[in-house]
């Protein structure tokens, strides 16, 4: 750990994931400010093994990671030649940017420079295209009164066909899964597709009911 003075309250650890033959050096800059962004979380790299595992094409893809925290995710896509945006609120977007920053090869990015960009969750989703691929998301339900702003959100990048893969820890002391049994099928399709009984990680595909 690098640790910021003597007697400040913010510390910085870098980690080195390798996933997906991808070696990814990845900040996690420790603060009362960040809070829960600041960290890399198990249902990141749960939801990495996932792709990995269920050979998910990423390559050409559009994609959008809701609560980036520290990009891994989002930037694995990136290394792995999809077009990403990473989104979080203003507060993590430096980490964000810092970590898109050391993970650029030497010859660039197979695709695109991932984007990084704030979303306040059903505040300025309109701000934000329908047209992805995917919509991904690692351990982001964890606040109940963000669930109805979540599914807005969900519901609007969607619109176009795009299918959301969400990977959390199930907290029941946080209502983890009410999200996902009540709120997310009042709008998707939703499928439980991976369960780690050890780790108590779910991770979940859901896509928008069409209109009947």
């Amino acid at each position: 750990c690098a640790y910021d003075g003597l007697f400040s309250e913010t510390f910085s650890q870098e980690v080195v994931f390798t996933l997906m033959g991808e070696q990814l050096k990845i900040s996690q800059v420790f603060g009362a400010n960040l809070g829960v962004a600041a960290a890399v979380w198990e249902a990141a790299v749960h939801l990495c093994r996932f792709l990995k595992d269920q050979s998910v094409n990423l390559k050409g893809k559009r994609i959008i990671e809701l609560g980036a925290g520290t990009g891994l995710v989002g930037i694995l896509a990136a290394r792995l030649g999809a077009e990403v945006t990473l989104t979080d609120l203003p507060l993590a977007l430096p980490q964000l940017q810092a970590n898109v920053s050391a993970n650029t090869l030497s010859n660039g990015w197979p695709s695109a420079e991932p984007a990084v960009l704030p979303l306040s969750w059903g505040e300025d989703h309109l701000n934000f295209p329908s047209d992805w691929d995917l919509v991904l998301g690692a351990d982001i339900i964890y606040l109940p009164e963000t669930y109805p702003l979540l599914l807005k959100t969900l519901a609007h990048l969607c619109k176009s066909g795009a299918v959301v893969y969400l990977s959390s820890k199930m907290r029941r002391e946080h209502g983890t899964h009410i999200f996902f049994e009540e709120y997310l099928p009042s709008r998707f399709h939703v499928t439980l597709i991976h369960r780690d009984e050890k780790q108590n990680n779910n991770i979940y595909r859901a896509s928008l009911r069409t209109e009947e």
